[in-house]
């Protein structure tokens, strides 16, 4: 798949110490948090996770792209929430992989139109673009 092209409007940028296990913060200082594996996965569990930052950012992202097609499709997404469930494993290859489940809560449109804001979402959303082609991502209407 070819990379397309684009006009950079902001560059956030963020360092990472001692990988999965350590320090992330961003250059403005607005985000420092610790990083420790998970439980689940042989650690502590004391810090957040790049999976949980993951599913941060892309849960947000793909809201305001769900607030960008409403508008286009003059429906009213007022009260409405996006969940991302982001999961780590292994890969056949032997490598590691993500998958991720977005759910969406839209209570003032049907269930039809829901489905329909979702779709149109995942196609305008920075990280639904980055991540097609390259994992699974599941959409639904909770």
């Amino acid at each position: 798949m070819a990379i397309t092209p684009i006009d950079v409007l902001y560059t956030a940028v963020a360092t990472a110490e001692n990988g999965r296990d350590g320090r992330v913060a961003s250059d403005d200082g607005k985000l420092d948090v610790v990083v420790n594996p998970p439980k689940e996965l042989g650690g502590s569990g004391a810090g957040t996770n790049p999976e949980q930052l993951f599913a941060a950012g892309y849960s947000a992202c793909f809201q305001g792209a769900l607030g960008v097609v409403a508008r286009q499709a003059k429906a009213d997404i007022s009260g409405s929430t996006v969940t991302a469930k982001v999961g780590f494993g292994k890969t056949p290859e032997g490598g590691f992989g993500l998958t991720v489940e977005l759910s969406a809560h839209i209570p003032a449109v049907d269930a039809a139109t829901a489905k329909e804001l979702l779709e149109k979402a995942h196609q305008v959303c920075p990280y639904s673009n980055a991540t097609r082609g390259n994992i699974e991502v599941t959409l639904s209407v909770v």
